[in-house]
């Protein structure tokens, strides 16, 4: 577990509220916002699944995708983008392509990979991102898991419906 700092703790919460957010809104409990260098939460974004069964509908891939359409690539550059859960190997490349600088997440993939097992809506690769990080031609910052029995809170007893 990387330690994070106090200004980390409380925007991986703020995530943790979106994520309790997308799970009222009848989607899976992940949720992620990004926040510019001075503290400025720029987006939020919710699971976004259903209700299309849109396995691409994660909410850091929505979240890159707002990102590069109304962000310029100096903000994005110094931004963070805090997430609930460890971001798989799709959203990890959505946010290395997006150009977002840092990452925080909570729950590992590892750990959440255990918690959903073989639930078909969610096959978790279990795949770190920084493993998808490291191939790339820049450097992106990674702190996590972080509040990980908070992050796996979220999830108590969805996966077993």
């Amino acid at each position: 577990m990387d330690g994070g700092s106090e200004r980390d703790e409380h925007f991986l919460r703020l995530s943790f509220a979106v994520a309790r957010r997308s799970l009222a809104h009848g989607n899976h409990p992940f949720g992620c916002i990004i926040v510019a260098a001075d503290g400025e939460v720029l987006i939020e974004s919710e699971n976004g699944y259903l209700p299309d069964h849109d396995g691409t509908g994660h909410a850091e891939r929505l979240a890159a995708t707002q990102a590069c359409r109304t962000l310029t690539r100096g903000v994005l550059a110094k931004a963070t983008l805090y997430s609930s859960a460890e971001p798989c190997a799709m959203c990890a490349g959505a946010i290395y392509w997006a150009g977002i600088g840092r990452l925080v997440y909570g729950l590992s993939e590892h750990r959440l990979r255990g918690i959903t097992g073989n639930h078909p809506e969610n096959p978790t690769l279990d795949l770190p991102c920084r493993a998808v990080f490291v191939t790339g031609q820049r450097p992106t910052e990674v702190v996590g898991p972080l509040l990980e029995d908070e992050a796996e809170a979220l999830h108590d007893g969805v996966w077993t419906k």
